[in-house]
């Protein structure tokens, strides 16, 4: 993705801050009146020292005090409602960044997840996000508000001595040019950081989710070296800025109190000489100090929106990363059918140049079982993923009942088409909520219904609290055969037209695949059924075969026909007896 630059990526955080612009202009309206406030104080120092000095009005005096404490506590109470508000503002905005990202990442089409690795998804997703809420709630109006007090403070000290005023403000050219070097240096090394801790992020979340794969092979210690390697070179990166930040910081820090120097050297010459009086200076000095703390802060509040613009880039790297299979402005829903299929010169591609499928002509008849075969790296998979347009074809077109599925609401096509995936995915909650997935409003009859046509309902009966029973992250509580089941019963409580079964009997034993295939009978009848098969007893579900081989259809028929008229075939059925036949050999000797 091409650079954007950063100022554009700062504007658009702005854009956040949108609905709570009453907010931000009210923060900013209170931290204006807590400076101005710090400012009336400077000035009635000049009264206060008079009266104390020259005049001995101990009544006046103690007028001037209380007003000054009333004062402070005004200032006070501005602050607090400054920071609630601009903590609430804070947290708004985080809501709002994390509501439009998860929007953003759920409508993402498959090609993106292939692209890009969980925990960087993860960690733009919160580390990333907490460095834009920081300064968008609190930075910014910190930012404003120093900016303010050296405005104001600057021309109040014009007011009062505009000699040693000019003095102070020689040196501002100078500040604003280490500031500017400063937010241009920093923000390439900041997001260079940013990236390295989501690349950490990446690792710890392959070794948690995978943990039990690393303790199988007995290399804890090596990924836990790869994460160091990875902690190291956030280390050094982090390192690498902090002492940028230190340079620049101080650098700004100095240069005020050189100013400061400088007004207590001429001032106090000037007092001495009588050009100037007493109280005249304290006050100068105080409303200086004033300046103090925005100059130091100007390098940290730099660095602070720099971290944040970087963040952002991330961040917005995802918002608009392009929807591969986009739903047409003018898209239908998917008409009444009985659920036929057609490919129609169909060839797709996941890389430019590197064709998975080539010129697939295929039909399903409605009500038909279509088993799909071949060697590892055919097609079969790639092929069933386009009739539910989890990704579009490269070429040619795949219709469902006559339309175009690029014509159809994602919506509405994928409602009516049942899959269950090889592997399949179980959310951290009850049986029953992951069953009704797809519909959440189905009764508990429906649910158990799914459930028995999937040989799930005696095994879930069993457990603690049936179909209540709340299942660990992944379904990682259940054997592979009881998700696999599972994952079967969600899919048939939509009561889909099209079922695409991948391989989904891969994870279970012969006894329960017997089974399951008894309830996949009955679930498959009057509906047009796509079958991925890779044991040889899956394919006695089918009505016809398909042989996929190189990404084309090499052959199609019935066992007894392919068996006779199909190379590849025979291989493949072949291969599956030896197999059988070794896996018996060794049950035997168990």
């Amino acid at each position: 993705m091409s650079a954007v630059p950063y100022r554009t990526t700062f504007f658009r955080l702005l854009g956040f801050l949108r609905p709570y612009r009453r907010g931000v202009i009210v923060s900013a309206l209170l931290a204006i009146s807590a400076q101005a406030a710090q400012i009336a104080i400077g000035l009635l120092l000049i009264p206060v020292i008079r009266t104390a000095l020259d005049q001995g009005d101990r009544q006046r005096l103690f007028e001037l005090v209380a007003l000054i404490l009333a004062i402070g506590l005004a200032k006070a109470l501005m602050l607090v409602a400054r920071r609630f508000i601009s903590g609430r503002q804070a947290l708004a905005v985080e809501f709002d960044m994390r509501n439009t990202l998860y929007a953003r990442l759920v409508r993402l089409s498959y090609g993106f997840y292939d692209r890009h690795q969980t925990g960087q998804i993860v960690s733009r997703a919160t580390v990333d996000l907490q460095s834009v809420r920081f300064f968008l709630g609190y930075g910014l109006i910190f930012f404003f508000q120093h900016v303010f007090t050296v405005v104001a403070v600057g021309f109040v000290l014009f007011f009062l001595e505009w000699k040693l005023a000019l003095l102070v403000a020689a040196l501002s050219p100078l500040l604003g040019l280490i500031a500017y070097r400063y937010s241009h240096v920093a923000h390439p090394l900041l997001r260079d950081v940013q990236q390295t801790m989501a690349d950490v992020a990446t690792v710890a979340e392959e070794n948690v989710v995978g943990v039990h794969v690393v303790k199988a092979f007995a290399q804890e210690r090596t990924e836990a070296a790869k994460f160091a390697s990875r902690t190291e070179t956030v280390f050094t990166r982090s390192v690498q800025a902090t002492r940028q930040s230190a340079f620049y910081t101080s650098l700004l820090t100095f240069l005020p109190s050189l100013g400061l120097a400088a007004v207590l050297l001429f001032g106090g010459t000037m007092v001495i000489h009588g050009d100037m009086a007493i109280e005249r200076l304290l006050s100068f000095n105080f409303l200086l100090l004033m300046l103090v703390v925005p100059l130091r802060q100007l390098g940290t509040w730099i660095g602070q929106a720099q971290r944040a613009t970087a963040s952002g880039e991330r961040i917005f790297e995802l918002i608009d990363a392009p929807i591969d299979v986009p739903e047409a402005a003018a898209a239908r829903e998917l008409p009444p059918g009985p659920g036929q299929v057609r490919f129609e010169g169909v060839s797709f591609a996941y890389d430019e140049g590197r064709a998975v499928l080539r010129d697939i002509d295929l039909e399903l008849e409605p009500g038909s079982t279509v088993a799909l075969i071949g060697h590892t790296g055919s097609g079969k998979t790639t092929l069933a993923a386009l009739v539910p347009r989890f990704y579009d074809v490269t070429v040619g077109r795949v219709t469902v009942d006559g339309a175009d599925v690029r014509d159809l609401t994602l919506g509405s096509l994928r409602r009516e088409i049942g899959v269950v995936s090889q592997d399949p995915f179980l959310f951290s909650a009850t049986v029953r909520e992951n069953i009704a997935f797809g519909r959440p409003e189905a009764s508990q009859e429906d649910v158990e219904t799914a459930a028995r046509l999937a040989q799930a309902h005696d095994f879930i009966e069993r457990l603690p609290n049936g179909y209540d029973t709340l299942i660990g992250e992944r379904g990682i509580t259940l054997s592979g055969g009881q998700r696999q089941r599972l994952a079967i019963a969600r899919a048939l409580l939509l009561d889909p037209r099209i079922l695409v079964l991948d391989d989904a009997t891969a994870s279970v034993d012969a006894t329960t695949e017997a089974q399951i295939r008894l309830g996949l009978r009955a679930a498959t009848k009057d509906r047009t059924t796509i079958i991925i098969a890779h044991r040889l007893s899956t394919i006695t579900l089918a009505d016809e075969v398909v042989v996929l081989d190189r990404g084309r259809i090499a052959a199609r028929g019935t066992h007894d026909e392919l068996i006779e008229s199909s190379p590849v075939y025979r291989d493949i059925y072949e291969h599956g007896l030896l197999e059988r036949e070794f896996i018996e050999r060794l049950e035997q000797r168990a």
